[in-house]
């Protein structure tokens, strides 16, 4: 695959998927929008990936919209939301219902969409540097990449709120306080641990990840008897596999 604003390898069934754009921060341009796309579709489509890890080369993970491309051509700027929004969205929407957990390592800024992407993971930390920015109402536009999903279920609303009309910066360790990320790690260790709890993702059971994965993000949406309807079929369809059996019968076997 020719990439321009990512570098994607495979490696241990982890999917790495590597903002590679580092001397403009990593931003969200029209090549970042349509290869985020194709790339979720390789990782839902190649039998090697079963978890996925995102990361950022250079200094910041992102800056988020690529500003100067915006105003290029100002009188087509709905347009070209338009159609990055098509792309980015999708690749979203495909990595967030894949079976395929997605681990995120953030380093020093992340700003705009780029928060979204990191509240879109299943499990994300951060180094003690990392600073959240909200970003989109000082450049005027109300958010995109999932920010208004993703983010409220993780932080709750109230602070959803406050975040992104008060447009404002959140430490590492207040984004672990309010649940956007999971934990604090130390900078030279942050690669390192992201890839392991990748790996050890990529070595258990995918398909019922995934079903995890879609049942927790239809939870919010459903009536109770409606969500216990989609979790007593996601069992049935987990009593199919040969994986399940056998995991029950290890584990009567050490009894």
């Amino acid at each position: 695959m020719n990439l321009r604003a990512f570098d994607f390898s495979v490696v241990d069934n982890v999917g790495r998927i590597r903002l590679n754009q580092p001397d403009n921060g990593n931003p969200f341009n029209t090549d970042f929008c349509k290869e985020f796309n194709a790339l979720s579709v390789e990782c839902s489509e190649n039998p090697e990936v079963r978890a996925v890890l995102i990361d950022a080369a250079g200094p910041n993970f992102s800056f988020g919209g690529d500003l100067k491309e915006f105003i290029e051509e100002p009188e087509q700027l709905p347009a070209r939301f338009k159609r990055l929004t098509a792309d980015l969205h999708m690749g979203v929407a495909r990595l967030a219902r894949n079976d395929e957990p997605v681990v995120v390592a953030a380093h020093n800024l992340v700003v705009g969409g780029a928060v979204a992407l990191v509240a879109g993971g299943d499990f994300v930390y951060a180094t003690p540097k990392t600073r959240f920015y909200a970003a989109f109402s000082a450049i005027g536009v109300c958010g995109d990449t999932g920010t208004s999903f993703f983010l409220p279920r993780r932080v709750g609303s109230r602070r959803a709120n406050e975040f992104l009309m008060l447009n404002e910066t959140w430490s590492a360790d207040k984004a672990a306080e309010y649940g956007l990320i999971n934990g604090v790690v130390e900078e030279e260790q942050l690669q390192v641990h992201c890839m392991d709890l990748a790996r050890r993702l990529a070595q258990g059971p995918t398909e019922v990840y995934g079903r995890m994965r879609r049942l927790l993000l239809s939870s919010f949406s459903q009536t109770l008897e409606n969500q216990l309807l989609i979790e007593a079929a996601s069992m049935v369809e987990c009593a199919r596999s040969e994986e399940a059996l056998e995991a029950m019968r290890r584990l009567v076997n050490k009894s």
